[in-house]
Order: C-alpha cells, then sequence, then structure tokens
C-alpha cells in the first residue's frame, strides 16, 4: 500500500496538486532527523538504526505486524528525547547535546563515574565543578531514573497520540532496560522487557560504535553486555549482521535510507490522510516545545495565531490547513540547538547568537527531505527573515518573501512577546502592539500585522483558550535579544 496526500493538497503555487505519493515511512524517517538533532547524534542515526534492526527481524521470522511495529519503533525511538534536555543543563552544568551524545558509549558503573568527570560542570570554576559533581554522583541514580523515565514516557505517549499500537509505545518506554534488571525506568529484567525495546536498544549501541570504531568494534560490544544489557540469545543474531562483509559500507552507503523507506514494513500502518498529517504535525510540535520550559506551548500557539491570520486575509480552507501545519513544524529545528543557549537567562554572546540563528536552516534541512513539504520547508525557515532583509538566516527582502512567509513571522513575534521570557515576563497586549507597530514596514508586513489585531479584537484576547501560557520564544525580535 501507498499512501497519498488527499487532492486538496497544496502543490508549489498553492493550490491543488496532484496526488504526491507519501509513504509514512518516509515522512517519519524524515522526521526523525530532527530527533537526531536533539540526541546530538549524527544525522540519520534512527534510520540506521532501524536498517540495523530490521535485519535480525527476519532471522526470527516475525510476522509482518509484529515487523511494521518494530519498524516504527526503531524510527521513533527518541521521541521522547527533547523532554529532559532543559533538566540535563540544570542538573550537570553542560550542554545536553554533547552530554546525551557522549553518554551513548558509556556501559558501566566505571565508565559512568568517569563520563560525570569529564562532562559535568564543563567551563565552571573548580569549586562550582566539585560541588556539581558531589551533587550529582550522591544521586546518580536518582538522577538517571529520571531523566530516563521523563524521555520514555514522554515519548511513549506521543508515539499513542500518533495512533500506533501499544507494542509501539511500549517498545519506547522500555528502551533503556537492561536484561538484568539493571536498567531505567522500570527495572525490567528478562524476557519481561519487549522484544521491541531489546532490539531497539542493541540497534542503538551498534550504530553508535559502528559509527566510532567500525563493524568488529560494535559486534565486540554488543559480546561484552550480552547478559547484561543485552538478551544473550539475541546477540549471535546481531553479531552476525554486523560481521556480514560489506555491512559498515552498507550502512554508510547514501541510499540507505531510500531503502529503509522503501520497506514493505514502512507501508503496513494507516494511511497518510490530511487528518494524520495535521496529528503528526502536532505530535512533533510537542516534541519541539518540549526542549525547553520556556518554549511550552509555542509552537501550537504560533499555529492558532497563524490560522487566524489566515482567516482575516482570505485564505481558502486547503491553504490555511497548510499553513497551521507548517507553524507547528516551524521551530524543528530548534531541536539542534544546546539548552545552554534556549535557556540562558541574559544576554547571548555574539557565538551563541551565531548558534541560534541556525535553528531555521536545520529545521529546513529536516522538513525538506520530504519531497511534498519542499515549500513548507520554505515557509517555516523564513519566520525570522524582515522585510528590510536584515532578518535571519538568509538575509531575504521583501522581494524575496512571500505572503505566507510574512503571515508567520508575525504569528511568531507575537507570541514571543507575549510569551514569558527567562529574563523578562510575558508583555501585556498595549505594549506588545507598540514594539510591533515600530516594526511594521521596516520588518514586517503591514496587513498581515493588522490581519492580527483583527483577529485578536475578534477573539477577545486574551481568553482562556488564546492567552499565552508560561512559555518564551527565545530569538524573537532579534534586537531585543541580541541588546
Amino acid at each position: 500500500m501507498t499512501y497519498i496526500f488527499s487532492p486538496t493538497s497544496p502543490g508549489p503555487a498553492g493550490g491543488a496538486a496532484p496526488q504526491d505519493i507519501l509513504r509514512l515511512g518516509e515522512l517519519l524517517g524524515a522526521l526523525s532527523h530532527a530527533l537526531d538533532l536533539t540526541e546530538g547524534q549524527p544525522k540519520g542515526h534512527c534510520v540506521r538504526c532501524c536498517w540495523i534492526g530490521m535485519q535480525p527481524a527476519r532471522e526470527l521470522e516475525l510476522p509482518p505486524q509484529a515487523r511494521s511495529d518494530l519498524y516504527f519503533t526503531l524510527l521513533l525511538k527518541d521521541l521522547g528525547c527533547s523532554s529532559n534536555a532543559a533538566r540535563i543543563c540544570q542538573l550537570y552544568l553542560t550542554d545536553d547535546l554533547s552530554f546525551k551524545q557522549n553518554f551513548k558509549t558509556v556501559s558501566g558503573s566505571r565508565q559512568g563515574i568517569e563520563f560525570l568527570l569529564r562532562n559535568t560542570a564543563l567551563g565552571a570554576s573548580p569549586l562550582q565543578k566539585l560541588k556539581t559533581l558531589g551533587h550529582v554522583i550522591a544521586r546518580n541514580g536518582e538522577l538517571a531514573g529520571e531523566l530516563i523515565e521523563t524521555r520514555c514516557n514522554r515519548g511513549a505517549s506521543i508515539a499513542r497520540q500518533m495512533r500506533f499500537s501499544e507494542d509501539v509505545a511500549e517498545g519506547i518506554a522500555s528502551l533503556d532496560e537492561h536484561w538484568d534488571g539493571g536498567g531505567q525506568p522500570q527495572g525490567l529484567k528478562g524476557a519481561a522487557i519487549p522484544l521491541f525495546s531489546r532490539i531497539a536498544l542493541m540497534a542503538q549501541v551498534a550504530d553508535v560504535f559502528a559509527a566510532s570504531a567500525g563493524a568488529e568494534a560494535a559486534a565486540a560490544e554488543l559480546e561484552a553486555r550480552a547478559g547484561s544489557w543485552f538478551d544473550p540469545d539475541l546477540v549471535p543474531v546481531f553479531t552476525a549482521v554486523i560481521r556480514r562483509p560489506g555491512f559498515l559500507a552498507d550502512l554508510q552507503d547514501p541510499g540507505l535510507e531510500a531503502e529503509v523507506f522503501a520497506t514493505p514494513q514502512a507501508q503496513h500502518i494507516h494511511a497518510v490522510d490530511e487528518d494524520y498529517l495535521d496529528e503528526i504535525a502536532r505530535a512533533f510540535s510537542l516534541v519541539i516545545d518540549a526542549k525547553s520550559p520556556f518554549t511550552h506551548g509555542h509552537s501550537q500557539r504560533v499555529a492558532r495565531y497563524t490560522g487566524l491570520i489566515c482567516d482575516q486575509l482570505g485564505f481558502p480552507p486547503e491553504r490555511r490547513r497548510w499553513m497551521v501545519r507548517g507553524a507547528l513544524l516551524h521551530d524543528i529545528g530548534k531541536l539542534g540547538i544546546s539548552n545552554t543557549i534556549l535557556d540562558k537567562p541574559g544576554k547571548l554572546t555574539d557565538e551563541e547568537f551565531s548558534l541560534m540563528k541556525r535553528h531555521p536552516v536545520l529545521g529546513h534541512e529536516v522538513l525538506s527531505r520530504i519531497a511534498a513539504f519542499q515549500e513548507l520547508a520554505d515557509v517555516s525557515a523564513a519566520h525570522h527573515e524582515r522585510l528590510d532583509g536584515k532578518g535571519y538566516p538568509y538575509g531575504m527582502d521583501a522581494s524575496q518573501l512571500t505572503q505566507e512567509m510574512r503571515v508567520m513571522a508575525v504569528a511568531d513575534i507575537f507570541d514571543a512577546l507575549t510569551a514569558e521570557r527567562p529574563y523578562r515576563a510575558a508583555m501585556p497586549l498595549e505594549k506588545t502592539y507598540a514594539i510591533m507597530d515600530g516594526m511594521a514596514g521596516p520588518a514586517i508586513d503591514p496587513d498581515c500585522y493588522a490581519a492580527l489585531q483583527d483577529a485578536v479584537t475578534a477573539s477577545g484576547w486574551p481568553s482562556a483558550s488564546d492567552a499565552p501560557l508560561a512559555a518564551a520564544e527565545w530569538d524573537l525580535p532579534a534586537a531585543e535579544r541580541s541588546a
């Protein structure tokens, strides 16, 4: 079965498009690259894990539905990974991206202590580093359990929202359980650990070690952890795959992603119609906004304001729906920005602000991997551009900014100003309008801004449904953030 957009899906010019073929595997595989970003992993980590983990599935003779469920467990194993990023920065005084990346190679308590010594309180004073190390080492098991439980439960919850089976949700929830009962979050042991979780964890470790040290090192690592981390009966199945001639070359082949997306298992699931696309966009907006406590609800509010502006401007229903979907995903690139920047309570340095300005580019790289999302990627990536060409990341000006780009920029700025930030309270509507009045013309489109004001007035904002939550959008307006 292939999955096809409905005939009302917008094409490159915004009207109805011919039926673009969109396989669910391709869609979620592309979005899985955003999960790689927030885990600090090389591009394609989840896709490679999917490829690795599906090969033992043949040996295990899993039935078709189980293979399909395993496929999506592998592809989406890191759905909850953004939810503990801020907590990692807070507890360990470190960059969450490098912390997570380096943690993937830790296999025992001794290595764990060495890892903490290398990755805790980087750049802090000796006294601060000593105090922080003392705190986290004393509570290491408790803190690790807290972080893993948050991630696993969040990932399982989002998988359920995306209509996946309970087997997929449980596979994600138990990803960090170990065969000997020493894992997290429930301390499950042996066969009590879901099969999909056992396979996914082994695939993850295999990819990390194969990428850093080669195929033989990956196989040796699995064998070293047989009976402790891993099911001893599954390890030989995996190592036979890893030691197969050409394994590493296949794993690094640029065509591997297309192979993963074309597998029959990718197609044994719900049709990707407009309703399901909306659900996927909403689910990934939860992943995006979980990255920082100051962005809670941001994507859904920007989507709401985008829809209200589109209504005022007379967008056709199908185009409005498309815009709302893009607004839900507009900040997906923030998953690749460290929380040391996202959650910083003061002025960003020039270097930090340069890194912050990369998030639209990272988002464009993720969304543009989906052929049918090319225009959506362009619109979403332009939410920080200005009419006078002084925005980022591309410095586009009025001659290059479409109406859709201008709408999303206005919605994003409005939520940025009316939401809480670490260094200031949410601005009241009067002050927000005073700032945006000065931006109308040089920075934002006056017509889109007027449409926003009309929509706000008509909606009776702030109401229970439209009032901003305790959240922040860090980099808007750019002048305020860099001042």
